[in-house]
């Protein structure tokens, strides 16, 4: 569930600083629907899950989002004074690992109610990841490899603007630049969600998720086909230049930009920690 909890956090940030602190609010409700809507619970298994999601936002608001706060304040500080491409390395870092922690800590709360889950449960949990699948072909595999690497364009353009502001001419000639010429890798990816979408329905049926699931989870690149892993750490080492070389061309006011997201997000971490 700390992959579902990640989404809600991730949506609000692109939507802006005021939505956050709503998104975080509802976060067990948006948690309890989601969960529903995968596994069809019954009564009794809506209010264990009820439970163990407020466990594990208690953690999170204690321990996670502090964590957050102190995060997002050492970025704007790195920002402020240049980011270079260790700066670059240090965020990567930093979100894989808190990422990471969450999932463990998720783990440790459902490794126990996943393992009571029915047949067809499983079942239907695994219909829930054939509808994914075929959104995600639709979205990221459909179209000639010209129209695919316009969306990816047109997607780096919308995060990064997200972040900066609006884009020169420049800069987005630079992204489009970099659109055409990096591999498109949508196929390995889907083989990849596939890969681990098996792995856990395939744990669910044996019963084995107590004392296992977190890790599983947290170690998402283990049993990578060595093709995918090995495309996957250019296409990171890829995009860290790109950002190193767009870092060179921000105007203070694009820098001023992130650095105002970046405090908000850390305030808003900060008073979330804060509420009960």
């Amino acid at each position: 569930m700390s992959a579902r909890l990640a989404a809600v956090c991730l949506v609000a940030l692109a939507a802006g600083c005021s939505a956050l602190g709503f998104a975080y609010s509802n976060a067990d409700t948006w948690l309890r629907w989601q969960a529903d809507r995968y596994l069809d619970l019954d009564a009794g298994q809506t209010r264990e899950l009820d439970a163990r999601i407020g466990a594990f936002l208690a953690w999170h608001r204690a321990e996670a989002l502090p964590q957050y706060a102190r995060l997002a304040e050492e970025a704007v500080a790195r920002l402020e004074r240049g980011a270079s491409r260790d700066d670059l390395d240090w965020g990567y870092d930093a979100i894989r690992e808190q990422s990471r922690a969450g999932l463990r800590r998720a783990g440790a709360e459902l490794g126990g109610f996943l393992d009571r889950l029915t047949p067809a449960q499983i079942a239907h949990l695994e219909a829930r990841f054939g509808e994914e699948n075929r959104r995600y072909a639709g979205r990221w595999l459909a179209g000639t490899p010209a129209q695919r690497r316009e969306r990816r364009y047109r997607r780096l353009v919308q995060v990064l603007e997200d972040w900066l502001g609006e884009l020169n001419d420049a800069q987005r000639e630079r992204l489009r630049q970099y659109s055409e010429s990096v591999p498109l890798d949508a196929e390995g990816r889907d083989r990849d969600r596939r890969r681990r979408q098996a792995e856990l329905l395939a744990m669910l049926r044996a019963r084995a998720s107590a004392g296992r699931v977190g890790e599983w989870a947290a170690d998402w690149e283990r049993g990578r086909d060595p093709g995918f892993a090995a495309a996957n750490r250019a296409a990171r080492q890829g995009i860290v230049a790109l950002l190193e070389e767009l870092e060179h061309t921000l105007s203070a006011a694009q820098r001023q930009h992130a650095v105002r997201r970046l405090r908000g997000y850390a305030r808003d971490f900060q008073v979330l920690a804060g509420a009960r």
